[in-house]
């Protein structure tokens, strides 16, 4: 890799696109001098956009497609139409061609997954890809995966999970040997679904082969960051994301209705705005935007569609840390390094498990 950090962006994917994502960008820039973009999409909506940012300009390349996946196409379709032709496919093939580093997209999740697995392949040994999640504590940041990718997931996806969530939190977190849990309904041995009473199994026998298991957790040990990486199917993790999102919110709400309510609540406010501002970034869900494609031969990361500017500079920032990191290498390494997965291929998967 290069002195510089080539990010291939899919200019057109999101509610706000393109001028949330250039703007992002030009954000991203400030805090990252070494980057560089490229821009694919419909060059006569980007370039005006660059030039109202002198600094980013020079640094960025724009590659004309006049395709755009929508974001209510189902992923068979955005495939058909756009493979080899939409900005969405042609961010992604850059990775491929090895002329960038990392992509990102605000697009439709399905079609993202669905162009990512065709266009850069599962790593061997990994059935199918999951997405992963920076997830703030009360703790620290911790990793959570799945976040959609897959419904229903057997033992044998739960235990890739926890392959390549303890390779991320490595690479993130400087990690030798991250705790692992999945996520149950209780932590007796005897609870839960058969699938993930045996990938619990599996954990447990290759614990301390460049993680530690710390057995099952429950839901609100994620809050609590009671490991640094939490393993569940896309299902449940996709809702676990969405109602602390929305939670995040109702409180913020709750709390600044009580703020306003009278004079000496407003008063108070003026007092304590140092601790509302710093309370009010804790919670703040675009500042953990992003989420890491894991399990192929190349970095996707997903922004959430809807975000501004603002989410955007934090997708781009994850996007820079784990090509800086060299995330696929400590996958590789880890898959290596950890018998668990020799284990986990010998599992026959299930029929039941469906790709999101």
């Amino acid at each position: 890799m290069s002195d510089f950090i080539t990010i291939s962006v899919d200019a057109m994917g999101g509610d706000n696109a393109p001028r949330a994502v250039i703007h992002g960008a030009h954000l991203a820039l400030k805090e990252r001098k070494n980057t560089r973009f490229i821009f694919h999409g419909i060059k006569d909506q980007i370039a005006p956009l660059l030039d109202e940012y002198p600094a980013l300009k020079p640094v960025s390349e724009v590659r004309h497609c006049d395709v755009v996946i929508a974001m209510d196409e189902k992923p068979s379709q955005a495939l058909r139409k756009g493979k080899n032709t939409s900005s969405m496919w042609m961010a992604i093939e850059a990775v491929k061609n090895k002329e960038a580093d990392v992509a990102i997209s605000g697009g439709n999740t399905g079609a993202l997954m669905a162009m990512s697995t065709f266009c850069l392949r599962p790593m061997q040994g990994i059935s199918r890809p999951g997405i992963a999640a920076i997830w703030p504590t009360l703790r620290s940041d911790i990793i959570v995966l799945d976040m959609g990718a897959t419904i229903g997931a057997d033992a044998r996806q739960l235990v890739d999970y926890a392959i390549l969530g303890s390779a991320l939190a490595r690479a993130l977190f400087d990690s030798d040997t991250p705790s692992v849990g999945l996520l149950n309904v209780g932590t007796e041995e005897v609870k839960g679904l058969e699938s993930i009473k045996e990938a619990g199994k599996i954990l447990t026998e290759a614990s301390g082969a460049g993680f530690t298991y710390h057995g099952f957790v429950e839901g609100d040990d994620i809050g609590k960051g009671t490991v640094d990486v939490v393993v569940t199917e896309g299902f449940v993790g996709n809702i676990a994301l969405k109602t602390a999102e929305g939670t995040a919110r109702q409180v913020g709400s709750y709390l600044r209705s009580a703020l306003k309510a009278n004079l000496m609540s407003r008063i108070g406010a003026l007092f304590a705005t140092s601790a509302l501002n710093a309370l009010r970034r804790k919670m703040d869900p675009r500042t953990v935007n992003g989420g890491v494609f894991m399990g192929l031969n190349g970095i996707v990361i997903k922004s959430h569609g809807g975000t501004d500017e603002i989410g955007y500079k934090s997708a781009l920032g994850l996007a820079y840390e784990m090509a800086r990191s060299k995330l696929i290498d400590k996958v590789g390494d880890s898959m290596q390094r950890f018998p668990i997965h020799k284990a986990a291929a010998d599992l026959p998967p299930e029929t039941e498990a469906n790709s999101a």
